[in-house]
């Protein structure tokens, strides 16, 4: 049995801290809201963000990063996108030079436009750095409801470590050494997801939101393979797997985010009342950067990238799709 240390306590870090306490391995999870630590050792549940799945008597509650990583055999970073690097930077002096690190964000940095990976690779040896991605909930994962998802690394042999370790009858993992590929579909799919939530607010139907899946799906490859990714790797797990979850489900925050903008609601409005980080709103953003940097025609990302800014309305979003020239399918 390992020892794990995690940090972020939000759904899904705590969701996979469940899974590993329940095959037995020792979880030691840490937060940076001292408070939510209270209420999850006094509950020994996520009461503000995964209610009604207790924490297994295997999970510990630490109250410093060094209690929560030092001697760990695994570190799993559960922080959103936007704080990785802070996280990281400050947790670097209690990892071990052994050490597995996992990290599970979803996101593109703002600013740098660099993926997780490349900012880990700017302390650690990216050998040992694995990325957790696929189509799943917290929810579903603490319920023990079947999941797949698969683990990246650059070495396969990590990949498959990872794969080892959080493998169950309820919890599938397959291995991949596109890194590139699984950080780029994972951080990509939340902007579709953005997209097919305001189609939804705005009532378009499911043709609608089939169409912004499928070319929102062609234009992330678009960039992936621009960027180094295999494309198989978009009709994966982490490319359309992801996608359809996130875009379809009323548990993806991103979606319903979309839908309140879709009904009218100001992006700041939405977003704040979704109540927790919606990672699609910096992605895009970041995104649409990058899409300028690489001369790569990402267009629903610019319409979105466009609306979420107050440029346009989302009216006038779906006017600019509609109406673009014409083209050929796979063009």
């Amino acid at each position: 049995m390992k020892t794990i240390g995690i940090t972020g306590a939000g759904s899904w870090g705590t969701a996979l801290a469940t899974v590993l306490a329940g095959k037995g391995h020792r979880v030691r999870i840490w937060d940076i809201d001292e408070r939510h630590l209270r209420s999850m050792e006094e509950h020994r549940e996520n009461v503000d963000y995964l209610p009604g799945v207790p924490l297994d008597d295997n999970i510990e509650i630490t109250y410093t990063t060094e209690a929560a990583l030092k001697d760990a055999d695994v570190v799993l970073f559960s922080a959103p996108a936007q704080h990785f690097r802070e996280a990281l930077t400050s947790a670097l002096e209690y990892i071990g030079n052994a050490a597995i690190v996992i990290n599970v964000a979803k996101g593109i940095e703002q600013k740098s436009l660099k993926r997780m990976s490349e900012i880990a690779a700017e302390h650690l040896d990216l050998d040992r750095y694995v990325v957790l991605s696929g189509p799943s909930h917290a929810e579903e994962v603490g319920r023990r409801l079947p999941t797949t998802v698969a683990a990246a690394s650059y070495d396969l042999k990590a990949a498959e470590a990872v794969q080892d370790l959080f493998m169950t009858d309820r919890f599938r993992v397959y291995t991949t050494e596109d890194v590139v590929g699984v950080e780029l579909g994972g951080a990509l799919k939340n902007i579709i997801a953005l997209g097919a939530g305001i189609s939804d607010g705005m009532g378009f139907g499911d043709n609608a939101k089939a169409a912004l899946m499928t070319r929102g799906l062609a234009e992330i490859t678009r960039l992936g393979i621009k960027l180094g990714a295999r494309p198989e790797t978009f009709a994966g797990l982490t490319g359309t797997g992801d996608l359809i979850v996130t875009c379809t489900s009323m548990h993806s925050r991103n979606r319903r985010c979309g839908i309140m903008i879709g009904e009218g609601m100001s992006p700041e409005e939405a977003t704040k009342k979704v109540g927790m980080v919606v990672e699609g709103m910096f992605t895009t953003e970041a995104a649409y950067e990058l899409a300028r940097r690489e001369n790569v025609e990402m267009p629903i990302t610019e319409a979105i990238y466009r609306a979420i800014k107050g440029e346009i309305t989302a009216a006038e979003a779906v006017g600019l799709l509609m109406g673009r020239t014409r083209k050929h399918e796979q063009g």
